[in-house]
């Protein structure tokens, strides 16, 4: 009599569990990066981007604004000229650099086709607020002498990055100055006060960020000052007469909380703004090599076509 043999089937793991999964990579990840000690930190943020940032298909070009460490990341193919993207590094103020934004630099300059200008602003805690400012609005008048007009500029952030981004744009209007013609803001970090629900509701999920490294870059940044100055704190600015606004978020960050509420006090000051909000990814997913992370960079590229049009 033939014994019939059973096939062993092995159950797929769900998708909750491929993603724990994946988050406890990039926990462990992010702390060989984040050291006490600030150099450390800032060296081995370079040597990621080192590794996952050079890509044989872009050419990047070091150059100098003033004193001022910057880089030109471009396409190695026909592409366009007219418009530049202007891109804004994170680490909290206290670190990242060009280097190590290439992460997400290259990634945008092959999803959009477009000239990417990413620079290295005074880090604290050796210059605190307002250095960085005064730094983007240095590269932007570089951006102006070009021959770039304000609507020819993208402004684009991750992070601290995007506080710069948002800071920039504001800093422009408080002036009267033409504003950028839109503005991309990836996990933008917009409110210093830390007063948002996912600071609590996200504090066990996010991978990436604590309260106790939060507070360590507050206090590097802007330990004398107002932390509900809209320069500092984007969140509390006015928005009126603002560009069109692209903003990615995850939904496992703690600063959840800084895009929903941007989002919310934009559409009602009637700017044009559109948030999309990742399912189980954390802060800055884009800067890993996922599809998802290249996914969310052409959406970046769709906006970005869609106000240049």
């Amino acid at each position: 009599m033939a014994i019939k043999s059973k096939k062993l089937i092995s159950k797929k793991p769900s998708p909750e569990a491929v993603n724990m999964s994946m988050m406890g990579l990039i926990r462990k990840v992010h702390g060989l990066i984040d050291h006490p000690d600030i150099e450390k930190h800032r060296h081995s943020q370079d040597q990621v981007g080192q590794l996952l940032g050079n890509k044989k298909d872009e050419i990047i070009t070091p150059f100098k604004i003033g004193d001022m460490d910057a880089e030109w990341i471009c396409v190695d193919r026909v592409h366009m000229k007219k418009y530049v993207i202007l891109y804004c590094h994170g680490g909290g103020y206290s670190t990242g650099s060009s280097l190590y934004a290439r992460t997400l630099t290259t990634k945008l300059a092959a999803s959009t086709s477009m000239d990417v200008l990413c620079f290295d602003y005074r880090l604290a805690p050796e210059s605190p607020y307002p250095a960085a400012a005064q730094d983007a609005m240095k590269v932007w008048d570089y951006l102006m002498l070009l021959g770039y007009g304000a609507r020819d500029i993208i402004v684009a952030g991750d992070s601290a990055g995007g506080n710069l981004a948002l800071s920039l744009t504001l800093k422009l209007k408080e002036e009267k100055r033409l504003l950028p013609r839109g503005l991309v803001l990836l996990s933008p970090w917009t409110d210093l006060t830390s007063s948002g629900k996912s600071h609590e509701s996200r504090k066990e999920l996010d991978p990436v960020l604590d309260e106790e490294y939060l507070e360590r870059m507050i206090l590097n940044y802007a330990p004398d000052e107002d932390r509900s100055n809209p320069l500092i704190s984007p969140l509390f600015g006015d928005f009126s007469g603002f560009p069109p606004t692209y903003i990615q978020v995850g939904d496992n960050e703690i600063l959840l909380s800084d895009s929903v509420e941007l989002h919310k006090k934009m559409v009602k000051e009637n700017v044009s703004v559109k948030i999309d909000i990742y399912k189980r990814m954390w802060h800055v997913f884009q800067m890993s090599p996922l599809k998802t992370s290249y996914e969310a960079m052409d959406q970046c590229a769709e906006f970005i076509y869609d106000i240049c049009r």
